[in-house]
């Protein structure tokens, strides 16, 4: 497995940047279009779909890449986490992990085709969620004991392992489910779903990450960990609620707002609006989006209704994306093998502008990321 430190990354840009690999011409392309990715997870041969997004937020398929390892397969949420599908800063990479056989997947991003660059073990077993920030990656690892391992991401995109980045989670399964940066990139929060900790890691200048500290959750089962632009973090929590915290210095938490109900069943997923207003979770068992607006502190309020849109019948909806200008908001609905499309207006309500359904419900479906 290859390493490098961080400081090393500036002596690779200028060849990095003659190296960029050649992409497809799977689908064309306007400037004035984005992109939505979904990860199949399939046993056998890990893939992603990618669809075009146009100006109205339609999605038209554009093609599957192959992430050139294997997922686990499965039926509903087998990853059980957030983020197993992340874009990089300015979107010019994608990656996946790949949970059954413990590696992680780096592509080049061009308009809505994908080049696999590099594939890389994760170090750990079965990785279920990446974060990325300014160059940096890390990977939650659910499998035996559980830890977070990180890689310098190369100008081509490349992954290299930066020496000694392992660090543990709190306890044996503790069932790691998410992984967040903060705006600032000075923290690394990771969520357990099985011990109700939050562990915030800060991270060194080389990269690499100082012991965890594990916070206990305001709420039970902290699921999905997202920061708002303005530093808050927000916890979506499988006990159907959601919270807002302060992270403090020392990598404590001070709770902001304890454990708001979602009015929704199974509230796992979130996402947040680019602009930091609004955070939405996604919440399985009732097939609803539930809305909450951010003030400027952090605290979070419910958007009037609480829910604020609804998913066909039998959706499940499990991970849910924004698209980079904020305009639309996805759903991976891995009941139905499809992705709802949501306009979000300006007072952060959705209205429903239809579904895409060609999905493969039995692959074991985990993952979204859209620009």
């Amino acid at each position: 497995m290859k390493t490098i430190s961080l400081v090393a990354i500036a002596a690779a840009l200028f060849v990095g940047s003659l190296i960029l690999p050649a992409v497809s011409a799977a689908a064309t392309f306007d400037d004035d279009e984005g992109a939505v990715f979904v990860m199949t997870n399939a046993a056998d041969n890990n893939e992603v779909q990618s669809y075009v997004r146009s100006e109205d937020g339609s999605l038209h398929a554009a093609g599957s890449f192959a992430t050139g390892g294997a997922g686990s397969g499965g039926t509903v949420d087998p990853l059980s986490s957030q983020g197993s599908l992340t874009l990089a800063d300015h979107h010019e990479f994608l990656f996946a992990v790949n949970a059954g056989s413990g590696t992680v997947s780096s592509f080049h991003v061009h308009g809505a085709n994908l080049t696999l660059v590099d594939t890389e073990p994760s170090g750990g077993s079965s990785p279920v969620a990446l974060a990325y920030s300014h160059g940096l990656l890390y990977v939650l690892n659910s499998g035996d004991n559980g830890n977070v391992y990180g890689f310098a991401v190369l100008p081509d995109g490349r992954l290299s392992a930066i020496k000694s980045s392992s660090r543990p989670l709190s306890a044996n399964d503790a069932g790691g489910s998410s992984l967040a940066f903060s705006p600032d990139r000075r923290f690394l929060v990771a969520t357990e779903r099985l011990t109700n900790k939050i562990d915030v890691y800060a991270v060194r200048p080389d990269g690499s990450l100082s012991d965890g500290v594990a916070n206990a959750s305001s709420g039970a089962v902290p699921f999905a960990a997202l920061f708002a632009p303005n530093g808050a973090l927000t916890v979506a929590e499988a006990s159907n609620s959601i919270s807002s915290y302060e992270v403090l210095p020392n990598g404590t938490l001070k709770v902001l707002t304890a454990s708001l109900p979602t009015d929704g069943m199974a509230t796992c997923w979130s996402a947040i609006a680019p602009d930091g207003r609004f955070v939405y979770t996604s919440n399985a068992a009732t097939s609803t989006i539930s809305g909450f607006e951010i003030s400027r502190y952090g605290s979070l309020t419910p958007l009037p209704g609480t829910v604020v849109a609804s998913n066909p019948a039998g959706s499940v909806n499990l991970d849910i994306t924004i698209a980079a200008h904020g305009k639309y908001l996805y759903t991976l609905d891995t009941g139905t093998g499809s992705l709802s499309i949501f306009l979000i207006e300006r007072d952060g309500s959705l209205e429903s502008l239809g579904i895409v359904d060609d999905l493969p419900v039995a692959a074991g479906l985990n993952g979204i990321a859209a620009y």
